[in-house]
């Protein structure tokens, strides 16, 4: 029974996709296409990980839901160009999720969630004829967000045994990037307005890498990490702001002691 009210929901999103692009339906719809789009997929992906982070059930839901909304628009877009058809798109992921999970659905047995992994590799090449990658780090998508992809190119080169042996090791190679950092600001008598900053960004990427590296270590997200500072670094300065403006001070840089002020007064407030 339940799954039959799955599927009659899935139509339903699906018979709204059709509506909304077909003849009569809604004109920013039907200017999107798959390009158009990739911005929106991003976006509503990280705010279904702040509601997740968040803890709250209904703005998951919200959120799952925009991502659903996403995925049957896109896949419809290649169903109206006759590419392939929203069926195709879920008939090609539960074989791919049968083939891939033998220790479930055959008789296939693992000891641990790392063989799994192991058989999940190996399946893509022996049964799905994919080419072996002539690298481990080509098994990283170049197309993901730079903090994404650091942290996945890392995972791989330590799953091969490239890591440090303990955290001090990754904490001093934080240090020494740092310092590398300072030695080119102090080496160029760094500025705004140099025109040349290619030095900086080369020793500020290594810098921002290793902390990268921190965070894979002790097996923290990166990109969740930074986003539960984001979200606590907005709650601040709009407390900042707030309080600015009742007092009818400017945000400007004159005023940076009064600033200072607020912001250690919203540490205090949960």
């Amino acid at each position: 029974m339940q799954n039959e009210k799955v599927s009659d929901a899935f139509r339903e999103l699906y018979d709204i996709v059709v509506r909304l692009r077909g003849p009569g339906g809604c004109p920013w719809d039907q200017e999107q296409t798959p390009a158009t789009l990739r911005g929106d997929l991003i976006e509503e992906t990280y705010e279904c990980v702040e509601a997740i982070d968040e803890g709250r059930p209904e703005h998951i839901a919200e959120e799952l839901g925009d991502i659903f909304l996403l995925v049957t628009m896109l896949a419809y877009m290649h169903e109206q160009e006759g590419s392939f058809n929203v069926t195709d798109v879920l008939k090609n992921v539960c074989e791919k999720l049968i083939r891939r999970h033998p220790h479930v659905f055959g008789g296939v047995k693992v000891k641990d969630s790392a063989e799994v992994l192991d058989n999940w590799a190996k399946i893509k090449v022996t049964q799905e004829g994919r080419k072996p990658k002539d690298s481990l780090m080509d098994e990283v998508s170049a197309a993901l967000p730079p903090l994404d992809r650091s942290y996945k190119l890392q995972k791989k080169a330590a799953k091969a045994g490239f890591d440090w042996p303990v955290v001090e090791n990754v904490i001093a190679k934080i240090e020494e990037e740092l310092a590398e950092v300072q030695e080119v600001l102090n080496e160029t008598e760094y500025s705004e307005s140099s025109p040349d900053k290619s030095n900086l960004e080369g020793e500020l990427g290594d810098l921002l890498f290793s902390v990268v590296n921190l965070c894979r270590f002790l097996k923290v997200e990166p990109s969740v990490a930074l986003q539960r500072t984001n979200v606590k670094f907005v709650k601040r300065f709009k407390h900042v702001e707030k309080n600015m403006k009742a007092n009818g001070q400017a945000l400007i840089q004159e005023n940076l002691s009064v600033m200072d002020k607020y912001w250690e007064e919203a540490k205090n407030i949960r």
